[in-house]
Protein backbone atom coordinates (compact mmCIF):
# COMPACT_ATOMS: atom_id res chain seq x y z
CA UNK A 1 0.00 0.00 0.00
CA UNK A 2 1.40 3.83 -1.05
CA UNK A 3 2.41 5.55 1.93
CA UNK A 4 0.00 8.12 3.13
CA UNK A 5 0.87 11.69 2.67
CA UNK A 6 1.07 13.22 5.81
CA UNK A 7 -1.13 16.39 5.90
CA UNK A 8 0.70 19.48 7.03
CA UNK A 9 -2.07 21.70 10.38
CA UNK A 10 -3.58 24.14 8.35
CA UNK A 11 -2.34 27.26 10.40
CA UNK A 12 0.50 29.56 10.67
CA UNK A 13 1.60 28.68 13.65
CA UNK A 14 4.85 27.16 12.26
CA UNK A 15 5.94 30.68 11.70
CA UNK A 16 5.47 31.96 14.73
CA UNK A 17 7.60 28.88 16.36
CA UNK A 18 10.13 29.84 13.83
CA UNK A 19 11.93 31.80 16.05
CA UNK A 20 15.36 32.27 13.45
CA UNK A 21 13.17 34.14 10.64
CA UNK A 22 14.39 37.29 9.94
CA UNK A 23 12.56 37.88 6.78
CA UNK A 24 9.48 37.03 5.93
CA UNK A 25 7.61 38.11 2.65
CA UNK A 26 3.92 37.92 2.21
CA UNK A 27 2.33 38.33 -1.73
CA UNK A 28 0.61 37.01 -5.02
CA UNK A 29 -1.65 38.49 -7.41
CA UNK A 30 -3.33 41.83 -6.73
CA UNK A 31 -6.35 42.02 -4.80
CA UNK A 32 -6.21 38.45 -2.92
CA UNK A 33 -5.86 39.79 0.75
CA UNK A 34 -2.06 40.44 0.92
CA UNK A 35 -2.09 43.07 3.42
CA UNK A 36 -4.64 42.05 5.25
CA UNK A 37 -3.01 38.38 5.54
CA UNK A 38 0.78 40.37 6.36
CA UNK A 39 -0.57 42.89 8.87
CA UNK A 40 -2.76 39.92 10.63
CA UNK A 41 0.79 37.80 10.60
CA UNK A 42 2.67 40.56 11.99
CA UNK A 43 0.49 41.17 14.91
CA UNK A 44 0.48 37.52 15.93
CA UNK A 45 4.39 37.87 15.63
CA UNK A 46 4.48 40.70 18.18
CA UNK A 47 2.76 38.55 20.63
CA UNK A 48 5.43 36.10 20.18
CA UNK A 49 9.03 38.30 19.08
CA UNK A 50 10.60 40.72 20.75
CA UNK A 51 10.09 43.60 17.88
CA UNK A 52 8.10 43.34 14.47
CA UNK A 53 8.23 46.06 11.83
CA UNK A 54 5.99 45.33 9.14
CA UNK A 55 6.98 46.89 5.19
CA UNK A 56 5.04 47.80 2.59
CA UNK A 57 7.01 48.10 -0.61
CA UNK A 58 3.74 48.13 -3.04
CA UNK A 59 3.51 51.40 -4.45
CA UNK A 60 -0.37 51.68 -4.09
CA UNK A 61 0.22 51.27 -0.63
CA UNK A 62 -2.70 50.08 2.36
CA UNK A 63 -1.26 49.88 5.06
CA UNK A 64 -2.10 53.32 5.88
CA UNK A 65 -6.01 52.02 5.30
CA UNK A 66 -6.10 48.19 6.78
CA UNK A 67 -4.96 50.14 10.46
CA UNK A 68 -6.42 52.99 9.93
CA UNK A 69 -3.06 55.34 10.54
CA UNK A 70 -0.53 56.96 8.83
CA UNK A 71 2.85 55.77 7.37
CA UNK A 72 5.75 56.60 5.61
CA UNK A 73 9.26 56.16 4.92
CA UNK A 74 9.93 56.22 8.63
CA UNK A 75 9.41 53.74 10.42
CA UNK A 76 6.25 54.27 12.96
CA UNK A 77 4.78 52.48 16.19
CA UNK A 78 1.37 50.76 15.05
CA UNK A 79 -1.45 52.21 17.63
CA UNK A 80 -2.25 50.31 20.38
CA UNK A 81 0.92 48.13 19.86
CA UNK A 82 3.92 48.42 22.43
CA UNK A 83 6.40 46.59 19.76
CA UNK A 84 5.40 46.35 16.28
CA UNK A 85 6.27 49.04 13.88
CA UNK A 86 5.56 49.98 10.34
CA UNK A 87 6.31 51.79 6.85
CA UNK A 88 5.69 52.47 3.26
CA UNK A 89 8.48 52.73 1.17
CA UNK A 90 8.11 53.94 -2.59
CA UNK A 91 11.20 51.84 -4.63
CA UNK A 92 11.19 54.59 -7.19
CA UNK A 93 11.24 57.31 -4.45
CA UNK A 94 15.04 55.93 -2.82
CA UNK A 95 16.20 56.03 -6.46
CA UNK A 96 15.06 59.67 -6.98
CA UNK A 97 17.26 60.63 -3.99
CA UNK A 98 19.88 58.23 -5.01
CA UNK A 99 20.26 60.32 -8.41
CA UNK A 100 19.90 63.94 -6.41
CA UNK A 101 22.73 62.85 -4.33
CA UNK A 102 25.22 62.02 -7.70
CA UNK A 103 24.35 65.12 -9.19
CA UNK A 104 25.81 66.93 -6.29
CA UNK A 105 29.54 64.95 -7.98
CA UNK A 106 28.90 67.55 -11.23
CA UNK A 107 29.66 65.99 -14.16
CA UNK A 108 31.56 62.90 -12.76
CA UNK A 109 27.87 61.63 -11.34
CA UNK A 110 26.01 61.99 -14.24
CA UNK A 111 28.64 60.20 -16.08
CA UNK A 112 28.69 57.48 -13.07
CA UNK A 113 24.12 57.21 -13.01
CA UNK A 114 24.51 56.56 -16.95
CA UNK A 115 26.99 53.71 -16.34
CA UNK A 116 24.65 52.59 -13.69
CA UNK A 117 21.62 52.45 -15.26
CA UNK A 118 22.80 51.12 -18.48
CA UNK A 119 22.75 47.78 -17.00
CA UNK A 120 18.68 46.20 -17.44
CA UNK A 121 17.05 46.16 -13.88
CA UNK A 122 19.88 48.06 -11.40
CA UNK A 123 17.34 51.54 -11.14
CA UNK A 124 15.19 49.14 -9.79
CA UNK A 125 17.54 47.40 -7.55
CA UNK A 126 19.49 50.18 -6.05
CA UNK A 127 16.37 51.37 -4.54
CA UNK A 128 16.06 47.90 -3.17
CA UNK A 129 20.20 48.16 -1.97
CA UNK A 130 18.68 51.89 -0.27
CA UNK A 131 15.98 49.64 1.66
CA UNK A 132 17.79 47.32 2.46
CA UNK A 133 20.78 49.55 3.98
CA UNK A 134 18.02 51.54 5.68
CA UNK A 135 16.37 48.42 7.47
CA UNK A 136 19.36 46.59 8.55
CA UNK A 137 20.45 49.88 10.24
CA UNK A 138 17.36 48.86 12.22
CA UNK A 139 17.60 46.70 15.17
CA UNK A 140 14.26 43.96 14.99
CA UNK A 141 13.64 40.75 15.65
CA UNK A 142 11.45 39.83 12.59
CA UNK A 143 10.61 41.79 9.34
CA UNK A 144 7.50 41.25 7.30
CA UNK A 145 7.06 42.41 4.23
CA UNK A 146 3.77 43.14 2.08
CA UNK A 147 4.85 43.20 -0.89
CA UNK A 148 3.93 44.11 -4.90
CA UNK A 149 1.75 41.88 -7.03
CA UNK A 150 3.59 38.87 -8.14
CA UNK A 151 5.24 39.97 -11.07
CA UNK A 152 7.21 42.77 -8.81
CA UNK A 153 7.59 40.68 -6.15
CA UNK A 154 9.86 38.15 -8.49
CA UNK A 155 11.65 41.14 -9.39
CA UNK A 156 12.47 42.62 -6.19
CA UNK A 157 13.56 39.27 -5.02
CA UNK A 158 15.99 38.70 -7.47
CA UNK A 159 17.37 42.05 -7.09
CA UNK A 160 20.28 40.93 -4.84
CA UNK A 161 21.77 38.71 -7.30
CA UNK A 162 21.08 41.46 -10.26
CA UNK A 163 22.95 43.93 -7.93
CA UNK A 164 25.84 41.77 -6.95
CA UNK A 165 26.55 41.46 -10.48
CA UNK A 166 26.12 44.86 -11.28
CA UNK A 167 28.33 46.46 -8.89
CA UNK A 168 30.78 43.50 -9.23
CA UNK A 169 31.17 44.68 -13.09
CA UNK A 170 31.24 48.86 -11.27
CA UNK A 171 34.07 48.17 -8.91
CA UNK A 172 36.25 46.63 -11.92
CA UNK A 173 35.29 49.71 -13.89
CA UNK A 174 36.25 51.40 -11.23
CA UNK A 175 39.30 50.46 -10.88
CA UNK A 176 39.97 51.27 -14.82
CA UNK A 177 38.08 54.60 -14.94
CA UNK A 178 38.34 56.02 -11.80
CA UNK A 179 41.30 57.97 -11.91
CA UNK A 180 40.39 59.50 -15.62
CA UNK A 181 37.09 60.55 -14.13
CA UNK A 182 39.00 62.31 -11.95
CA UNK A 183 40.95 64.11 -13.66
CA UNK A 184 38.45 65.52 -15.91
CA UNK A 185 36.23 66.57 -13.02
CA UNK A 186 39.66 68.60 -11.84
CA UNK A 187 40.27 69.51 -15.67
CA UNK A 188 36.44 70.61 -15.89
CA UNK A 189 36.65 72.04 -12.16
CA UNK A 190 34.70 69.63 -10.72
CA UNK A 191 35.78 68.01 -7.20
CA UNK A 192 38.15 64.97 -7.70
CA UNK A 193 37.38 63.40 -4.41
CA UNK A 194 33.28 62.53 -6.11
CA UNK A 195 34.09 60.11 -7.77
CA UNK A 196 35.99 58.33 -4.81
CA UNK A 197 33.00 58.63 -3.09
CA UNK A 198 30.40 57.46 -5.34
CA UNK A 199 32.50 54.02 -5.69
CA UNK A 200 33.07 53.82 -1.89
CA UNK A 201 29.05 53.94 -1.74
CA UNK A 202 28.61 51.06 -4.22
CA UNK A 203 30.80 48.95 -2.28
CA UNK A 204 29.29 49.73 0.66
CA UNK A 205 25.68 48.72 -0.85
CA UNK A 206 26.94 45.77 -2.22
CA UNK A 207 28.68 44.24 0.81
CA UNK A 208 25.02 45.01 2.55
CA UNK A 209 23.50 42.99 -0.79
CA UNK A 210 25.39 40.24 -0.70
CA UNK A 211 24.89 39.52 3.17
CA UNK A 212 21.07 40.27 2.44
CA UNK A 213 21.23 37.95 -0.43
CA UNK A 214 22.64 35.02 1.31
CA UNK A 215 20.03 35.78 3.87
CA UNK A 216 17.35 35.61 1.63
CA UNK A 217 18.57 31.79 0.73
CA UNK A 218 18.76 30.50 4.09
CA UNK A 219 15.30 28.79 5.23
CA UNK A 220 16.38 29.54 8.74
CA UNK A 221 16.00 33.08 8.03
CA UNK A 222 13.79 33.67 5.76
CA UNK A 223 10.48 32.31 4.20
CA UNK A 224 7.71 33.43 1.76
CA UNK A 225 4.04 33.32 2.48
CA UNK A 226 2.08 32.52 -0.98
CA UNK A 227 -1.60 34.52 -0.59
CA UNK A 228 -4.64 33.78 -3.32
CA UNK A 229 -7.73 33.06 -3.98
CA UNK A 230 -9.38 29.65 -4.80
CA UNK A 231 -10.10 30.75 -8.03
CA UNK A 232 -7.90 29.11 -11.70
CA UNK A 233 -6.00 32.85 -12.03
CA UNK A 234 -4.91 32.97 -8.44
CA UNK A 235 -4.07 29.50 -7.99
CA UNK A 236 -1.90 29.54 -11.67
CA UNK A 237 0.01 32.34 -10.36
CA UNK A 238 0.90 30.70 -7.21
CA UNK A 239 1.99 27.89 -8.85
CA UNK A 240 4.73 30.14 -11.28
CA UNK A 241 5.49 32.15 -8.02
CA UNK A 242 6.31 28.74 -5.97
CA UNK A 243 8.19 27.79 -9.16
CA UNK A 244 10.09 31.04 -9.33
CA UNK A 245 11.00 31.11 -5.58
CA UNK A 246 12.33 27.37 -5.74
CA UNK A 247 14.52 28.71 -8.45
CA UNK A 248 15.60 31.74 -6.52
CA UNK A 249 16.57 29.39 -3.64
CA UNK A 250 14.06 30.98 -1.15
CA UNK A 251 12.17 28.66 0.98
CA UNK A 252 8.26 28.61 1.19
CA UNK A 253 6.28 26.05 2.94
CA UNK A 254 2.75 27.84 3.51
CA UNK A 255 0.22 28.90 1.37
CA UNK A 256 -3.04 31.50 2.65
CA UNK A 257 -6.34 30.97 0.75
CA UNK A 258 -8.36 34.14 1.53
CA UNK A 259 -12.24 35.02 0.71
CA UNK A 260 -13.40 31.60 0.56
CA UNK A 261 -17.43 31.16 1.14
CA UNK A 262 -19.45 29.03 3.47
CA UNK A 263 -23.21 28.94 2.89
CA UNK A 264 -24.76 27.27 5.70
CA UNK A 265 -26.24 23.63 4.40
CA UNK A 266 -29.64 25.49 4.50
CA UNK A 267 -29.04 28.15 2.42
CA UNK A 268 -31.03 28.64 -1.23
CA UNK A 269 -28.42 31.00 -1.89
CA UNK A 270 -27.91 29.84 -5.41
CA UNK A 271 -25.34 32.10 -6.30
CA UNK A 272 -23.54 31.43 -2.62
CA UNK A 273 -23.81 27.65 -3.28
CA UNK A 274 -22.15 27.75 -7.05
CA UNK A 275 -19.33 29.59 -5.79
CA UNK A 276 -18.61 27.65 -3.08
CA UNK A 277 -18.68 24.82 -5.30
CA UNK A 278 -16.31 26.23 -7.90
CA UNK A 279 -14.21 27.57 -4.77
CA UNK A 280 -13.77 23.80 -3.18
CA UNK A 281 -13.14 21.96 -6.95
CA UNK A 282 -10.11 24.76 -7.05
CA UNK A 283 -9.58 24.07 -3.05
CA UNK A 284 -9.03 20.42 -3.47
CA UNK A 285 -6.55 20.54 -6.69
CA UNK A 286 -4.48 23.00 -4.33
CA UNK A 287 -4.67 20.22 -1.84
CA UNK A 288 -3.38 17.22 -4.16
CA UNK A 289 -0.45 19.71 -5.36
CA UNK A 290 0.74 21.18 -2.11
CA UNK A 291 -0.21 19.25 0.73
CA UNK A 292 3.14 16.84 1.32
CA UNK A 293 5.32 20.71 1.18
CA UNK A 294 3.00 23.40 2.16
CA UNK A 295 0.80 24.43 5.31
CA UNK A 296 -2.83 25.56 3.85
CA UNK A 297 -4.65 28.03 5.51
CA UNK A 298 -8.50 28.45 4.65
CA UNK A 299 -9.68 31.86 5.62
CA UNK A 300 -13.09 32.86 5.17
CA UNK A 301 -15.01 35.80 3.54
CA UNK A 302 -16.23 38.06 5.92
CA UNK A 303 -19.52 40.36 5.85
CA UNK A 304 -17.48 43.46 6.49
CA UNK A 305 -14.15 44.96 5.95
CA UNK A 306 -11.11 44.09 7.93
CA UNK A 307 -9.76 47.50 9.21
CA UNK A 308 -8.96 48.86 12.36
CA UNK A 309 -6.29 47.43 14.91
CA UNK A 310 -8.82 45.77 16.41
CA UNK A 311 -10.63 43.92 13.47
CA UNK A 312 -7.11 42.79 12.51
CA UNK A 313 -6.20 41.32 15.74
CA UNK A 314 -9.67 39.52 15.53
CA UNK A 315 -8.94 38.25 12.05
CA UNK A 316 -5.60 37.54 12.47
CA UNK A 317 -6.22 34.82 15.27
CA UNK A 318 -7.69 32.36 12.52
CA UNK A 319 -4.06 32.30 11.31
CA UNK A 320 -3.38 30.35 13.97
CA UNK A 321 -6.61 28.78 15.11
CA UNK A 322 -8.48 27.01 12.15
CA UNK A 323 -11.82 28.67 11.08
CA UNK A 324 -14.50 26.46 11.60
CA UNK A 325 -17.27 27.45 9.38
CA UNK A 326 -21.08 27.29 11.13
CA UNK A 327 -23.15 24.96 10.29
Amino acid sequence: MADEIVVLPPTLQNILEQKTLKWIFCGGKGGVGKTTTSCSLAIQLAQCRESVLLISTDPAHNLSDAFGQKFSKDATKVSGFDNLSAMEIDPSSAIQEMVEQSDSNGMMGSMMQDLAFAIPGVDEAMSFAEIMKHVKSMEYSVIVFDTAPTGHTLRFLSFPTVLEKALGKLSTLSGRLGPMINQMSSLMGGQTDGTDDMFAKLESMREVITEVNSQFKDPEKTTFVCVCISEFLSLYETERLIQELTAYEIDTHNIVVNQLLFPKSTSDCEHCNVRHKMQQKYLNEAHELYDEFFHIIQLPLLTEEVRGPQKLKDFSKMLVEPYIPPQ
